[in-house]
């Protein structure tokens, strides 16, 4: 931890509570700090936090590229000024191709996005899309329950007639009608695409209208339907489109009225506002504006996060924001596949921001998937049970993986995945993939402590370690290798991948909690005790750097494997298997591994800044945030360019940045509740982190010195908790002011209990009251900048 060249402390005194709270002075002298925590509560204008990360448009934005993302966790909408005013409606079921629902066009509001004046904002807080300009205001938004895009108008000239078009392009083929002011259009097809196919049937369905004065609708083209409206006298319109989940069914049909008649806009407001005060938010300062920038990216991969995340599948497949393109129906990657390396960062950044629910779909995935996942294990990987979970998984259970060189119109199976008889290939032999997910599953349970979430995907663990059990082979030396068995897709068909030993390591021993907990499974619960010590060591190997050779670990034990992609393998231990943290006796060997890492800040999902700050390498979190942002994030709403069409956005960048700086604030992966571990020096962090049993962890740091560390317990137990002020006695009060722990052990063991707060203090500290002030803000007035980058425009 970097101490400040002169720091002070200080008593405070809330709402006539006594209790000791420690500050430092700000760096270089420059203030004195503040605290947020007042009568047992930490105190957060989410509002006003918000507000600093609005995408602010100083002109119009109007390319694909430039799209702002909206979402109600279904219908998933990217926005843009073309045409006056462009939306691209998305839905995650409607599978095999992702198929748009289609585009909303409305031309008149060119009278808005021409105008000198213009100005726009994407509103975080309220789920709200507003745009100013030539007298006329515009908010968009997506109604919670109809699954219904709102576009509301004032200010429009009254005699000026309107349009507002829903099209789709070729090759696709709707049913196209008009009736009763509603256009519509809609269309099935049944998924046959290629091996793994389901027969389901599938479909899109989007309605449009509009009220206003003389509204008529009419088919414009066999892919489009066009309503024809004046505003009313008073200037105000209104469009809608609903676009429901759709198969085909006509009873699906029965709500599009009610659904268009539902433009209630408290309705989207209030489930926004519940989300948001639920969240745990970070704020950054810094003298840069660096640490800004990067709470900007974190909030927005939550708004992303809630809007793609309430549907029956997830809503990223390929780390792609699929439900947010504006780009008709191109993808870059399969889209009926779910790529779990893409994923990883998406879950677990939901569980430390404490809305592990929105992990909901991609736990569904697997477990709903578990009996095909069976079968494919074993007509695929030569008979044995149990599952090997394809790495690239269609939504259905294959693990087949189509490329079609991007074009919808090819079929081509690229590779398969858990496959024994493939050649080898980036995921043919992944076999650790069923450990993660696995692994996500019993984090999750920590998290929550929700033990019929545990129950209901136990069997997807059981499956997991079952087939592990079964693709073990004993060596020589008397230990149990994998072999043939890629290492992820960096080396392929290599003995003992560090991914399948990290995996096997991390996965037995909770599997068989799992099962004492459940009563279940003993016979299991013993062969994964006695395997555990079967396990080879890690693999090491010596390797060059500036300051001379090296021992790191290696991706696996074949010195002679080629490299096929760009993944740090040697640090998969560290995050995410969780088996080397800062108090590891391997520690030194992690970083050895991650100073020669041989691809530091590759591609958008790098993982560098996650596993630096499992490693307490603060300056490291900063640099490699930074680095990665400016390399990859591309465009102006936050997300990230991996290289597809203009408008096909990339969420798994700024997963990363949500879940480093989550991780840099505190951590809690081995039972050690740790503060500030890696917070760097020259951004100061306020904010909350949600650790096991629902237990919410409020910190504030100034200069890397936690200021303000509170505990609001989810649940009834002893938490371990390293001192936050190493060889400094802490005292612990509650939230009515009465002492319950004085101690300056390294490791603090608090009893708390169900719904109660509890503030930490350094007992030493010294000086004036600490002044409470709220975790606030004011909203964003322009574009930010980081290096190359930008948000707004």
């Amino acid at each position: 931890m970097r101490l400040p060249s002169r720091h002070a402390f200080y008593l405070v005194t809330l709402l006539g509570l006594t209790s000791v709270q420690s500050t430092v002075l700000a760096q270089g002298g420059e203030g004195v700090s503040t605290t947020a925590w007042k009568a047992g509560h930490f105190a957060v204008d989410t509002a006003g936090l918000l507000g600093r990360s609005d995408i602010v448009l100083g002109e119009p934005n109007a390319r694909p590229g430039e799209a702002m993302p909206m979402g109600n966790g279904r219908l998933g909408i990217a926005l843009w000024a073309a045409e006056g005013f462009t939306a691209q409606l998305n839905r995650a079921d409607t599978l095999p191709h992702r198929d748009s629902p289609g585009q909303l066009v409305i031309p008149g509001l060119a009278a808005l996005t021409s105008a000198k004046d213009f100005s726009g904002r994407f509103d975080l807080y309220n789920g709200s899309f507003v745009e100013h300009g030539g007298g006329i205001s515009l908010i968009a938004y997506v109604q919670v329950s109809t699954d219904t895009f709102v576009v509301d108008v004032t200010g429009a000239d009254p005699s000026v007639t309107q349009t507002a078009t829903l099209r789709l392009w070729e090759p696709r083929k709707p049913n196209a009608t008009a009736a009763n002011r509603v256009g519509m259009l809609e269309q099935t097809w049944v998924d046959h695409y290629g091996p793994g196919a389901t027969g389901e049937t599938f479909g899109a369905l989007a309605a449009i209208t509009a009220t206003g004065r003389d509204v008529s609708v009419a088919v414009s083209s066999p892919r489009s339907v066009t309503v024809t409206f004046k505003p009313a006298e008073d200037g105000h319109f209104r469009v809608m489109v609903a676009s429901p989940h759709y198969n085909g069914l006509k009873s699906q049909l029965a709500g599009i009225d009610s659904a268009l008649a539902n433009a209630d806009p408290q309705e989207h407001i209030a489930w926004w506002h519940a989300f948001w005060h639920r969240a745990g938010l970070i704020k950054l300062t810094s003298g840069d504006g660096s640490g800004e920038y990067l709470e900007n990216l974190r909030n927005l991969y939550l708004y992303a996060a809630a809007a793609e995340s309430g549907g029956r599948f997830p809503g990223s497949q390929a780390g792609i924001a699929d439900l947010f393109s504006a780009v008709q129906d191109l993808h870059h990657w399969d889209p009926a596949a779910f790529w779990h390396w893409n994923l990883r960062m998406q879950v677990a950044a939901n569980i430390d921001a404490g809305v592990s629910e929105l992990n909901a779909p991609y736990f569904r995935l697997y477990r709903e998937n578990l009996a095909n996942i069976k079968d494919w294990t074993r007509t695929h990987m030569a008979g044995r049970p149990g599952i090997c979970v394809p790495e690239t998984m269609r939504f259905n259970g294959p693990g087949v993986e189509y490329e079609p060189e991007w074009n919808p119109s090819k079929l081509a199976v690229i590779g398969l995945s858990c496959d024994a008889g493939s050649r080898p290939y980036y995921n043919a032999r992944t076999l650790s993939t069923a450990s993660e997910v696995s692994l996500w599953i019993w984090r999750q349970y920590l998290a929550t402590g929700d033990r019929a979430f545990l129950a209901s995907n136990y069997p997807v663990m059981a499956a997991s370690a079952q087939f592990l059990l079964v693709y073990e082979t004993r060596g020589a030396d008397g230990k149990m290798h994998t072999h043939p068995s890629n290492a992820h897709e960096q080396e392929w068909d290599t003995i003992d991948p560090t991914t399948d030993l990290s995996a096997r390591t991390a996965l037995f021993p909770v599997v068989a909690q799992a099962a004492k907990l459940l009563h279940t499974d003993s016979q299991l619960v013993q062969q994964l005790e006695a395997e555990l010590k079967q396990i080879p060591s890690l693999p090491q190997a010596e390797k060059a750097s500036a300051t001379g050779k090296q021992t790191v670990i290696a991706e696996s034990y074949d010195p002679a494997a080629v490299a096929h992609n760009e993944e740090n393998i040697g640090l998969e231990p560290v995050w995410p298997y969780n088996l080397i943290g800062d108090n590891s006796p391997m520690l030194a060997l992690a970083k050895s591994t991650y100073a020669t890492r041989p691809y530091p800040v590759h591609q958008d999902w790098s993982f560098d800044p996650v596993q630096a700050a499992r490693l307490g390498l603060s300056d490291e979190v900063q640099l490699t945030l930074i680095a990665l942002t400016e390399r990859y994030q591309k465009y102006i709403n936050g997300f990230a360019n991996w290289g597809g069409p203009e408008g096909e956005f990339y969420v798994e960048q700024e997963g990363v940045v949500a879940l480093a700086l989550a991780e840099a604030l505190v951590q809690d992966y081995d039972g050690l509740i740790r503060i500030a571990p890696a917070t760097p020096s020259r951004w100061d962090f306020e904010g909350s982190v949600w650790v096991r049993d629902r237990t919410r962890v409020d910190v504030q740091v100034r200069a890397g010195v936690p200021t303000t560390v509170a505990i609001e317990a989810g649940a009834t137990s002893t938490l371990r908790i390293r001192n936050p002020w190493p060889s400094e006695p802490v005292q612990v009060t509650d939230g009515q002011g009465r002492a319950v722990l004085k101690s300056a052990d390294s490791i603090l063991e608090l009893p708390v209990r169900k719904g109660e707060a509890y503030l930490l203090v350094r007992s030493n500290a010294a000086g004036a009251p600490l002044q409470f002030a709220p975790i606030t803000g004011t909203p964003a007035q322009q574009l930010k900048r980081l290096g190359p980058v930008q948000l707004g425009k």
